[in-house]
Formats: C-alpha cells, structure tokens, sequence
C-alpha cells in the first residue's frame, strides 16, 4: 500500500521508522534485529537509507594512491523487498540524486516498481566524504525537484527514450523531505518554503521532516507551509538523544537546535545512561504532544538502534 493510502485512511498517528541498510560484510539479520522489537506497535511503514559511496585512497606502492570510490552500506531496495515479504509491512526506499544518472534513476525505479515496492522518497542525498562539492553525474539530477519530476513522469508512462509506443506507468507514492527549522543552505525559512513547494507540485505526495526537538518549531512550519499552499501531510521526524557523543553530534550535523528546556538538562548528564533516560522522556513528550494536535504518523529516526524507540512507543501507542 501507499504511504499516502495509510495517512489517508488512517483515524490516530500512524507509527513509523526508518533504518540503515547493514554495513558491506554484515548479513540481514542485522536489520531483523532492529525491526522485531518494534513490530508490536504495528508500523504502517519502514523507511530503508540510501547512502551516497564514499572516496578512500588506497596505497598502490612507491607512493602512489589509487583513489576508489567505496559504498559501505548497499542493499537499499533489497532490503526493502526482504521486510515486505517477511513481515508484511510497506517499506519506502530511499532514492538520491548523487551518483545516479538519470538512465541509472529510471532502472532503479523499474526494479523497484516490478518488486511491488509502491513507495520512494525522493532526496537530493549529501555529498560525497571527503570531496568538496556536491556535483552532480553526468545527465543526473543537481536537485530533489528535478528527481521528482521524473518519478512522476514514469508514473504516467514517459520513460527517457521513448522505446515503447505504449509504455506501462509505474504508480509509485512520492514522498520528499523538508526542515521545520529549514535547509541549511536556504536564505531563510520563507525561502525554503517556497522550493519546497515546488517538490509538492512537482508530485511529491507528503512530506518528511529531518528531526526536531521543538514541537513549536514544527507546529509553527506546518502553518507556513499551509500559508504558502502546501496541502500534503507533514510527518515529524523524531529522534531520541541516547548517548554523550549525541548531544554534540545531532545538532551539528543536522543542523537543530536544542530547546533550552532540554539543553539544560542534558548538559548536567555525566554518562550515556543518564543521557539516554532524559533522551527518552523529552521525545515521549514531543510524541504525546504531536499525537494531541493529530499528527499524520510519528516517524522515527532509528541510527541502527531500536531499543530508546521501544521505550517511547510503550508509552505513547
């Protein structure tokens, strides 16, 4: 079933998470063991990452460097198709721009689409480790929008080359990505906003935010985006800060900010123990307080671990 099928026809907030496919040279069960404590509270659907490869240099003798471009977590729509049969449950793979053309887009979108996968979320991805820019490849796609467009395009039967006169459409459900506290590279909220628009019109069918630790900031983006047009359902991200190295680590590389509230709390912690039950307790008090002000599905940040998610779903589902 669509993602946009379950929120349409869905009477409470919906459950949902998102995992990493295992590192190269782990096997599936990695994955059962992150899923299976989260099945009794009955996800709706599973988000599986894609992850752009990354430039190693490996040393070839008399100091010379081979340059190698190395993806440590492949699998992505494997995977996808392994939880749909095991367990029944819709899985949304996640689809980047970076290092794919758009001949290698549309390939990945007919695998997916032949493996009964109804769902994508569309994402421009991150650059490349250790490179400096974000370029694009060759006859690929510099941004989310253009990705979308042609997912939508395949989805009423236009493929790049036209080599069937009556082309099949695929019918998958769009999903994109968006920042109630906004992109880092916009100018500002309003800006981003209005690109983000621009993915809803493209097709985009609802919305995903990168994770937040202020309600008041989600609530306050999804009125603007209400302002700005934009209809589609809005799902919040959530994460719960479980270790020392979290506190630092989360709000620099995704760009949040901590509430005061919170931050003053979470810097009296000495241990990942500590950090780990005031962790939970603030995103149970997001989640309840999303859930009183309807929600569409609290949508999880899993980072491989399952078991803080657990805790905060017994006390909300």
């Amino acid at each position: 079933m669509k993602v946009i099928d379950h929120l349409r026809r869905a009477d409470r907030t919906l459950f949902s998470f998102e995992i990493l496919p295992p590192l190269k040279g782990k096997d599936i069960r990695s994955i059962y063991e992150g899923i299976d404590p989260l099945i009794d509270f009955k996800p709706s659907f599973i988000n599986v990452t894609y992850h752009r490869e990354e430039v190693i240099y490996k040393e070839r003798g008399h100091g010379l460097l081979q340059k190698v471009r190395l993806r440590k977590r492949p699998g992505t729509v494997g995977i996808c198709a392994t939880i749909k049969a095991k367990y029944n449950i819709d899985t949304v793979p996640h689809l980047i721009c970076g290092g794919f053309s758009q001949d290698d887009t549309e390939d990945a979108l007919i695998e997916i689409n032949f493996l009964g996968i109804d769902n994508v979320l569309a994402l421009r991805g991150e650059a490349i480790k250790n490179e400096p820019n974000d370029i694009a490849e060759r006859d690929g796609h510099p941004q989310a929008v253009e990705l979308i467009k042609q997912i939508d395009g395949l989805n009423r039967g236009k493929y790049l080359h036209d080599e069937e006169q009556e082309a099949a459409p695929t019918d998958l459900c769009i999903g994109a990505a968006c920042y109630p506290e906004k992109h880092p590279e916009a100018l500002n909220l309003n800006v981003d906003i209005a690109y983000l628009k621009e993915k809803v019109d493209a097709g985009a069918q609802y919305l995903v935010t990168q994770m937040f630790f202020d309600n008041a900031k989600y609530f306050h983006f999804v009125d603007l985006c209400r302002e700005a047009g934009i209809t589609v359902p809005i799902i919040p991200g959530l994460k719960p800060i479980t270790t020392l190295k979290h506190i630092a680590f989360l709000p620099k590389t995704f760009r949040v900010d901590l509430p005061d509230a919170f931050a003053s709390e979470l810097v009296k912690c000495r241990t990942d123990l500590e950090v780990k039950r005031l962790g939970i307790e603030w995103t149970t008090m997001q989640a309840k307080e999303l859930m009183a002000r309807k929600a569409p599905s609290l949508h999880f940040y899993t980072m491989g671990r399952s078991e803080a998610v657990r805790s905060v779903c017994e006390q909300v589902f």
